[in-house]
């Protein structure tokens, strides 16, 4: 199965970076095929055509799984409630599951 899955970004914020592993990583742990695009956010009028709210943000075949309700769009760093606190990007485990969950 092929996954199509874009990370928006700005580069003032790196924690796209381990986002971008982090999904290479959990694609081979859940034995599928992911397609990855980078986007670059780079104004505050493309966060908002985007709905980029905030770097980096993840979708997952043109939804993020892991939106927060009431979120605004906004060119600011992104934190993921994660079983460990909050990061700056979703966990390995995290992105497993929403994997499995597509897969499934």
């Amino acid at each position: 199965m092929m996954v199509n899955l874009t990370v928006m970004y700005f580069d003032g914020c790196p924690s796209w970076q381990t986002a971008v592993e982090r999904v290479r990583a959990a694609a081979v742990l859940a034995r599928v095929q992911v397609h990855v695009d980078l986007v670059a956010v780079t104004s505050d009028e493309d966060a908002a055509r985007l709905g980029f709210t905030g770097s980096p943000t993840i979708l997952l075949d043109g939804a993020d799984p892991f939106a927060t309700p009431g979120a605004s769009p906004a060119l600011a760093c992104r934190l993921y409630a994660t079983p460990h606190g909050l990061a700056g990007s979703p966990s390995l485990d995290q992105l497993v599951d929403v994997f499995s969950q597509r897969a499934g």
